[in-house]
């Protein structure tokens, strides 16, 4: 399967999809959004697939909008065009059956992808680019990455949800100070934020990121990380009460699946795990 800008690879039930424009830093345009949504989605869709890394080509993971389409954007005269009507020509929702409006928006449509998204850092991650690791499901970052909003030095605003998950990730304070400073923060400061949840040396990032990678495609159930990540996702807009009620109904029928009962078969019988998904 290939695509015009990013490059997309499955191996041992991992799908390592990569942004790959490495010469602008994997800037973003539409080519590249529209290529990273579909490569995304054909790795829901894979049966052989059950965990997806995001990462970057080259020395950068994304250093966010690219700038040839700003300036022509900077340099547009605005003053006829309806805010209404931009909106609908730039950010239209995804298809996406039986996802909630809220995860098929532009740029919003990671928690829709009921596989586990490793978001593998590897270097400047700006702007647009923050905002692709933000719905990430997990985070590691390189040694060498570097994070920062960027927004309020372009006179923008929060943008594609960030607002939203920023201050979920790292609390209010931590959020409103990337925000309006646009500064820019190292891996060992996002760790301590949590933004990341490990940093990794530079020389075996993407092999530890491939080991943990692969304990999830191999040693856990594959339902199971499709049912936790909708339930976690969903209980972001639930009561306490909602979300355990919902996860009682849960419960009740993973009682019925072959992965239960492979879960206390191999841990009873001391043998690794042969999940199936089912």
């Amino acid at each position: 399967m290939s695509y015009e800008t990013v490059l997309y690879e499955v191996s041992d039930h991992i799908a390592t999809v990569t942004l790959n424009r490495p010469d602008r830093l994997n800037a973003i345009t539409r080519q590249l959004q529209e290529d990273l949504f579909n490569a995304l989605t054909a790795a829901d869709k894979d049966d052989d697939v059950r965990v997806i890394i995001l990462t970057g080509a080259g020395r950068g993971f994304c250093a966010g909008a690219d700038m040839k389409g700003l300036d022509e954007t900077s340099n547009r005269d605005w003053s006829d065009v309806p805010d209404e009507g931009w909106v609908k020509e730039n950010c239209k929702d995804h298809d996406m059956e039986g996802v909630r409006i809220d995860f098929r928006k532009t740029n919003t449509y990671f928690p829709g992808i009921s596989k586990p998204i490793i978001g593998a850092i590897n270097g400047a991650c700006v702007g647009l680019g923050f905002v692709l690791q933000l719905f990430c499901d997990i985070r590691f970052a390189s040694e060498t990455a570097r994070f920062g909003t960027a927004f309020a030095q372009r006179g923008l605003i929060a943008e594609h949800g960030s607002s939203w998950m920023l201050p979920r990730l790292i609390g209010v304070s931590n959020a409103l100070d990337l925000l309006y400073s646009a500064r820019l923060i190292n891996a060992d400061e996002a760790l301590r934020m949590g933004l990341v949840s490990r940093v990794i040396p530079a020389d075996s990032f993407m092999d530890e990121v491939r080991e943990y990678a692969n304990w999830l495609a191999t040693g856990v159930s594959p339902r199971s990380l499709k049912e936790m990540k909708r339930e976690v996702f969903n209980a972001l807009f639930q009561t306490l009460a909602e979300a355990t009620d919902a996860a009682n109904l849960d419960m009740a029928r993973s009682f019925k699946t072959n992965d239960f009962k492979e879960g206390v078969a191999h841990f009873i019988e001391k043998r690794a795990a042969n999940f199936t998904g089912s």
